[in-house]
């Protein structure tokens, strides 16, 4: 793949038979976008979280994604993060704390588990330890089957020859009906709870943008819930086994995470740990792949792109770029003390841009600090002898398969 950024900035590819514009100019990138992304919908092709929901924030109708947006803000929003940052650090010790001495742990299972259980905490509102436990499994079930959903291709025939279309079906399934439970239990509930599936049954709408129906703020829900979990598991597992491949680095993060302690209020320090992770997301960018679609006909630098054009971009070639980033397949935390992402290019969107951003952006780099913290406070991860780690481009880019063995700090 990374022949592409040897070639022209736009190309025309052809996916699954549909043919399709490939960019690989971040100034160009960006001006989809952000300068132009009134412009450019959301493609068709690959899905990815549509094939959970198709309202709220995945609306086609901008103005609905923006009240959306709006709606999902104020939960999302860095203030409200840090509230959330003593309950993320509770999940996350009671998680790792339940590992065993030299007992293989099969790292992309625990970290879907304890993502999800922050997300379900975070989100839903408060819930009973019953509902968490049973939420907190099914979730972790079908974000697994989400993350290593193949795109497209001949993967994607045979994952579909293998049962695995039928999979994620049962498991979306399984995880929406304990979800519809919940919702029909607070549309009926005098006193709503505080979070952001109940600021979904509450919002009355507004004009040009009805109010959701009951199944699709549990479409809403589901959705939300899972994009979350599995972009947290598959950068916490690319974190994991950096560290277990570099111990130098390993040394210098907990150097780092010593130094800054456990500081609740506030954004994050551009220290070691932060660069260490704005690295992760570099290299295994979890949405590595965007469709985009124009809505009417565009210009793209000498392009003429008529309405209807299929366009797409990849983060993890943008962010391999040896113009913006030298040495780019070296793993460097250093190089973020004397480079910022540039406001001027997409040289680096691990969480996209523009409007159509990663609304949980805030909410993402506070939960994989306190996340990359907790474990290395309490273990140290090493691979099996002999373990040969590949990436999967599926949903999400992630490791193939990765189990780890922990001792004790």
């Amino acid at each position: 793949m990374r022949s592409l950024l040897a070639g022209p900035p736009v190309r025309t590819v052809t996916v699954d038979g549909t043919r399709a514009e490939f960019v690989t100019d971040p100034v160009l990138v960006r001006q989809i976008l952000v300068k132009d992304g009134r412009n450019y919908g959301k493609g068709e092709l690959f899905q990815k979280a549509r094939n959970l929901s198709r309202a709220g924030l995945l609306a086609a109708d901008e103005s609905v994604h923006r009240h959306y947006r709006r709606l999902a803000h104020p939960y999302l929003r860095t203030a409200a993060v840090a509230g959330y940052a003593p309950l993320m650090r509770r999940i996350a010790r009671e998680t790792v704390t339940a590992w065993r001495p030299g007992q293989a742990v099969d790292v992309q299972a625990e970290m879907c588990r304890l993502a999800g259980a922050i997300a379900l905490g975070t989100l839903l509102g408060p819930l009973s330890p019953e509902r968490s436990a049973l939420l907190g499994r099914s979730l972790a079930a079908l974000t697994w089957e989400m993350i290593r959903k193949p795109l497209h291709g001949k993967a994607a025939a045979r994952a579909r020859r293998q049962g695995a279309a039928q999979r994620l079906t049962r498991a979306r399934e399984e995880f929406r009906a304990l979800i519809a439970s919940y919702v029909a239990e607070q549309h009926n509930s005098p006193d709503l709870a505080a979070g952001y599936l109940p600021a979904l049954l509450a919002d009355p709408g507004r004009a040009g943008c009805p109010a959701l129906t009951a199944d699709e703020v549990c479409d809403e829900a589901v959705m939300m819930l899972t994009a979350a979990t599995a972009t947290t598991a598959s950068v916490m597992s690319w974190a994991l086994y950096v560290l277990a491949e570099e111990p130098l680095i390993e040394e210098r993060v907990l150097k780092g995470l010593a130094r800054e302690g456990d500081e609740d209020a506030g954004p994050p320090r551009i220290g070691y740990p932060l660069r260490f992770l704005m690295e992760v997301l570099r290299l295994y960018p979890p949405v590595w792949i965007t469709c985009r679609k124009t809505l009417s006909d565009a210009t793209l630098g000498d392009h003429a792109l008529p309405a209807g054009t299929h366009v797409l971009f990849s983060s993890y070639l943008l962010h391999r770029d040896p113009e913006r980033h030298p040495d780019p397949l070296r793993f460097d935390p250093d190089r973020w003390l004397t480079t910022r992402p540039s406001a001027q290019d997409a040289s680096y969107i691990p969480f996209g841009t523009g409007a159509k951003g990663c609304v949980g952006e805030s909410f993402a780099w506070r939960e994989l600090e306190i996340l990359l913290g907790t474990i290395m406070t309490e273990w140290q991860l090493a691979l099996p002898p002999g373990s040969r780690v590949r990436t999967a481009p599926d949903t999400t880019l992630h490791p193939r398969r990765l189990v780890m063995v922990p001792q004790p700090r």
